[in-house]
């Protein structure tokens, strides 16, 4: 599958839906993702770029494209990560979306350990000029 680079202020700007491959980039930071096929359980990112060890987190979202509840989420290291899968949490079906979204290892208590919830500060989301570093990808 062809890998598209898009930042997410662009498809907002443009006002497009994109179903296929996308990622989003600032500042060098990147989460790289395609539609995919979930059945066994689990999602991949193609490639992030983390600053800081930190992890992928899988939202569940919508057209909205707001994050939801977090269905998954993987260990990432501070650089280039290819490859990255997490286990789904729970049942994901085809024409699902999935947000896939670089957060950080700060501000929770115990270091390796994933300790976000929705909302939570405790390994939040990265962000950079307000920006969530993400990718949607749709399950098939």
């Amino acid at each position: 599958m062809k890998k598209t680079a898009l930042t997410t202020s662009a498809l907002f700007a443009a006002g497009l839906f994109v179903t296929q491959a996308l990622a989003a980039s600032h500042s060098g930071l990147s989460v790289m993702g395609e539609d995919q096929d979930v059945s066994g359980g689990t999602v991949t990112a193609s490639q992030i770029m983390a600053g800081a060890n930190g992890w992928l987190v899988v939202h569940r979202t919508d057209a909205d494209m707001k994050p939801g509840p977090v269905v998954g989420y993987a260990p990432l290291k501070a650089g280039e990560n290819t490859d990255v899968t997490a286990i789904l949490t729970e049942p994901v079906k085809s024409g699902d979306m999935l947000m896939l979204m670089l957060h950080g290892e700060e501000g929770g208590t115990r270091t390796g350990i994933f300790e976000y919830t929705l909302g939570a500060k405790e390994d939040g989301p990265v962000r950079v000029d307000g920006k969530l570093i993400m990718a949607v990808v749709t399950a098939k």
